[in-house]
């Protein structure tokens, strides 16, 4: 029987994840793994009545912090391990090179600029081992490298990628997620603008964009991630790739921008070890705004003719379940290993693992879908 461990099983992303997984895929074991075993078990408990036949939930304590925690692992005899304990930033790679030791595949969610980007450091090591470890199966890079694929034979020359997350204000968000937005909120980073290297803040330039019906205009300011570098090295023309995110409730965004401008001006060094009483003063509020949120990656560049072109695609997620969209890289990764139709080994990013159509195909079952404007 083959062992499914999820680290973070219990969390705002993991316990997503397993449930999908247990669900869709008969005789695997499960094992939510957390600092807290009672969580992980009554999780185990509310899922183990929806498995699939033959597949089991097991709760176990893990600690990646913890100095036994590589033995911790080993002991545990994982086949694949989904790595969902956030944040990532200053996160170092003791949980990859724990599953290389043990001989287990590693999927992660990881959304940090240097983890993602540097995971290529551990490629030899992996692929010695037979195994496979990708990074930032997630929104970002997974999704969205996902989507450029699929739509970048359109462009003769793909010159500029503008993409987007909008979350509805009703939907839930975890402290690891918040803690890592935190890190980086009024502190600077490079993004490539019109093909030169410039610098920008976090949470900052603030615009207003529209995502069309359901989700509407939205509020957005800078985020750092991945893809800020992971995709000017995949696309050799694209001389501007841009990224924001917003929150939905006005006086939320706009006090994010303050307290980047309070990083910026050097009065907070960082509001990272905030976030658990930030998430705490947010909840209020939880009742205002919609459960309504999209993703939007705008594509511009030239087309056959050789004319400017533009390509709009933007997701929508209502009644609450955007929170599953950052899973869904994932889940279809994981799928495709315990399926064995993933044949890859070494470590690298999660950049055009899947198709578009498999997202779909995941994605329709939540009732979350896309449009395309040309």
């Amino acid at each position: 029987m083959a062992r499914v461990l999820i680290l973070g099983g219990y969390g705002n992303f993991g316990k997503r994840i397993a449930e999908n997984l247990s669900k869709a895929h008969p005789g695997i074991e499960f094992i939510i793994a957390g600092r807290n075993l009672g969580q992980a078990s009554r999780l185990c408990a509310e899922l183990q009545p929806l498995a699939a036949p033959g597949s089991v939930l097991l709760g176990a304590r893990l600690d990646i912090d913890a100095a036994t925690f590589a033995g911790d692992l080993a002991a545990l005899t994982p086949d694949l391990v989904i790595h969902t304990s956030g944040p990532f930033q200053g996160q170092d790679y003791r949980v990859p090179r724990a599953c290389i030791q043990v001989g287990a595949h590693c999927i992660d969610l990881a959304d940090d600029r240097r983890y993602v980007c540097d995971i290529h450091s551990l490629d030899q090591e992996a692929a010695a081992r037979g195994v496979l470890l990708v990074s930032g199966a997630s929104s970002v890079p997974g999704l969205s490298s996902t989507v450029i694929e699929h739509f970048r034979g359109e462009f003769t020359s793909l010159e500029s990628i503008d993409f987007a997350i909008a979350p509805g204000n009703q939907a839930e968000v975890g402290e690891a997620t918040l803690k890592g937005i935190l890190s980086y909120t009024g502190h600077p980073f490079e993004v490539l603008q019109d093909g030169c290297w410039r610098e920008r803040r976090g949470w900052m330039d603030p615009r207003r964009v529209d995502f069309g019906a359901p989700v509407g205009r939205r509020w957005l300011a800078n985020i750092d991630i991945p893809d800020l570098e992971l995709f000017p090295q995949r696309y050799p023309g694209v001389r501007s790739v841009r990224f924001q995110a917003g929150l939905e409730l006005p006086v939320l965004h706009f006090g994010m921008l303050a307290m980047a401008a309070l990083v910026k001006h050097r009065w907070v060094a960082n509001w990272a070890p905030w976030s658990r009483r930030i998430l705490r003063a947010r909840q209020p509020l939880m009742a205002f705004g919609s459960d309504v949120g999209g993703m939007r990656i705008k594509l511009s560049g030239r087309g056959p003719a050789p004319e400017q072109r533009e390509l709009c695609w933007t997701l929508y997620a209502e009644r609450g379940v955007g929170p599953y969209i950052p899973t869904l890289s994932a889940i279809i990764l994981a799928s495709k290993l315990l399926r064995g139709e993933i044949s890859a080994r070494g470590a690298l990013p999660c950049l055009g693992l899947f198709s578009l159509a498999e997202f779909d195909a995941e994605a329709g079952k939540l009732g979350i879908y896309h449009r395309v404007v040309r």
